[in-house]
């Protein structure tokens, strides 16, 4: 008995019925990506001037294949983002994966994601764009680093004060999306994920309505970088880390997002709710022995300074 890679649940082969559903229900087989994680990086790196996507992790643009039951690479009009292993951190693809199970867990809106296994027998990350409908319409999509002005080396010089300040004037029911924006913050203060710099916040065009776009790019990179390291990507009350639950839920819920009480509650309630769900989560996930307990003491951690 095997773990499905997209669900996690026991599986006779390598992937669960349920996981290739979520691709396809036209899916009943996936054969493993025809590039190396080695392969996979090179061919990012060759292709990346092609490519919309970027970043420091190496991506790959694919499309479903479901005649041939694989996801293919190709350079243009991809349906999904493909990551292979990192060359220098571990478990890169496992530890975002489950950093982004875990979100949805709480109710923080995600594309389909799971993971792939490649002809080297590693796992790549895959998740869906949400940006693609149909074969050729793209819906507007601007990040935060453009909206403000910012460049790609600019990223982390802001403040979440300023970026409140994008949502209020950008956003059609802005008060919704900083609802949004609180919960993912304070997620992301769980999980040790440092790197919410501006390119990791975007807003979507749809329906007449502009919003946060569904979650991309959650994972902890605190348990890859090592104990040092800053809280937020971007400043908060002028820090960015040693952050206590006064700056996070009084500071920042309250007076910079002007959420009322009731509002604070319930997104209080709705993260401990799930608490138990994230451990179980982690304790079956891809992860090895080591990150698991790394990611669990974090987490641990960081519960207790907000005092969930």
């Amino acid at each position: 008995m095997s773990k499905c890679p997209i669900t996690y649940e026991a599986c006779e082969s390598k992937y669960s019925t349920n996981g290739l559903k979520l691709l396809s229900r036209n899916l009943s087989d996936l054969k493993d990506i025809e590039y190396s994680a080695e392969e996979q990086r090179h061919e990012a790196a060759v292709r990346a001037t092609k490519m919309s996507i970027q970043g420091v992790q190496p991506k790959l643009s694919a499309i479903l294949n479901i005649q041939q039951s694989k996801l293919e690479i190709v350079d243009i009009k991809g349906k999904y983002i493909i990551k292979p292993q990192h060359h220098i951190y571990p478990q890169l693809p496992e530890n975002e994966d489950l950093t982004m199970k875990m979100a949805a867990k709480c109710g923080i809106n995600t594309p389909i994601h799971g993971m792939v296994y490649s002809k080297d027998g590693t796992l790549s990350y895959f998740i869906k764009r949400y940006d693609r409908l149909g074969k050729n319409d793209k819906l507007h999509v601007e990040d935060f680093a453009q909206l403000s002005g910012e460049k790609r080396e600019t990223k982390y010089e802001y403040s979440v004060e300023k970026l409140i300040t994008l949502i209020d004037n950008n956003c059609t029911f802005p008060q919704i999306e900083k609802i949004k924006f609180f919960k993912r913050f304070l997620y992301n203060f769980l999980v040790g994920n440092e790197d919410m710099h501006l390119k990791n916040y975007s807003l979507i065009t749809q329906n007449d309505k502009i919003e946060l776009c569904p979650a991309y790019d959650f994972l902890n990179s605190s348990i890859v970088l090592g104990k040092n390291i800053e809280e937020s990507a971007l400043t908060l009350k002028g820090k960015k880390k040693n952050l206590t639950k006064n700056i996070l839920i009084d500071y920042l819920g309250s007076e910079r997002l002007n959420l009322n009480s009731v509002v604070i509650d319930n997104t209080l309630k709705e993260l401990k709710d799930s608490i138990s769900s994230w451990f179980d989560l982690i304790n079956i996930s891809f992860l090895n022995h080591d990150l698991k307990n790394a990611y669990k003491e974090l987490l641990e951690e960081r519960i207790n300074i907000i005092e969930l």
